[in-house]
């Protein structure tokens, strides 16, 4: 990734990185609640974009999970109870926009 002359991590996409593994976590929890086991394909893109309006900066994000072999209906399941309970989905809420997509 390149910002101007210098090269690297920008800090959006380390925020995505850790959105992304406490995501998993927050999943398998509520998986376990649900007496379900996550499948060992289970991951999550986390996709966090800074935008500019008006000379202001926000950000937006947008997960998008993947539980192969899980019923859709199940996984959105999943992935609310998870939305409810990850720290970074707790830290974000009504602060964001977030964005759940199931592939």
């Amino acid at each position: 990734m390149t910002s101007g002359n210098k090269s690297g991590t920008n800090p959006e996409q380390l925020f995505a990185a850790g959105w992304s593994a406490c995501f998993i976590g927050a999943m398998g929890i509520a998986a376990s609640k649900l007496a379900i086991k996550l499948p060992a394909e289970t991951a999550v893109d986390a996709e966090v974009d800074l935008c500019a309006t008006d000379g202001e900066y926000s950000l937006q994000a947008r997960l998008n999970v993947s539980l192969p072999g899980i019923d859709p209906e199940v996984a959105k399941q999943i992935t609310d109870i998870a939305h409810q309970t990850c720290p970074y989905s707790k830290a974000t809420r009504g602060n964001i926009n977030v964005i759940i997509n199931i592939a």
